[in-house]
């Protein structure tokens, strides 16, 4: 499914937090929010850039995504508070968003040698989606969530 990921503005970012995942999905990922309050607050220190995206498939907003990251670096290349609402899953939104997304990160870093996200345990769906994708677990787990990278090095 083709989807187009669009900037959140102060445009969309109301349709973008009524985007909701299933109620048992609830604990496996930040509502959208949370991860547009993250663009301000900088929970992870000042030199963390937030880009948040909503993901459309022609005009409808099906879900949300966002990229972190520490331009001097390498490897501090995230794609976080990534889910497709619970209307438009099991359609392929989420696996063209995911390309999307690691074709964007690709293409404007080119020093960016490796993407990380971190998968709630218990989310075998998005773990098996990431995995599809070519990510690999590193070993880290942080509470609940387990550390999956892409390595970009060639």
């Amino acid at each position: 499914m083709d989807v187009n990921l669009i900037a959140a503005t102060r445009d969309n970012w109301l349709e973008a937090i009524a985007l909701n995942v299933h109620h048992d999905q609830a604990d496996f990922v930040p509502s959208a929010a949370v991860s547009l309050a993250k663009v301000h607050i900088k929970p992870d220190g000042d030199g963390v850039t937030y880009l948040p995206f909503c993901i459309y498939h022609e005009e409808h907003m099906v879900g949300f995504i966002m990229h972190a990251f520490e331009e001097d670096t390498t490897n501090m290349y995230w794609i976080n508070g990534f889910f497709i609402d619970a209307r438009y899953q099991r359609k392929g939104f989420g696996r063209s968003a995911l390309l999307q997304m690691t074709a964007y990160i690709r293409s404007s870093f080119p020093q960016c040698e490796e993407i990380r996200l971190t998968v709630h345990k218990h989310n075998s769906n998005a773990r098996r989606l990431y995995e599809q994708a070519g990510f690999q677990t590193t070993g880290e787990v942080w509470d609940d969530e387990v550390v999956m990278a892409l390595d970009l090095g060639e």
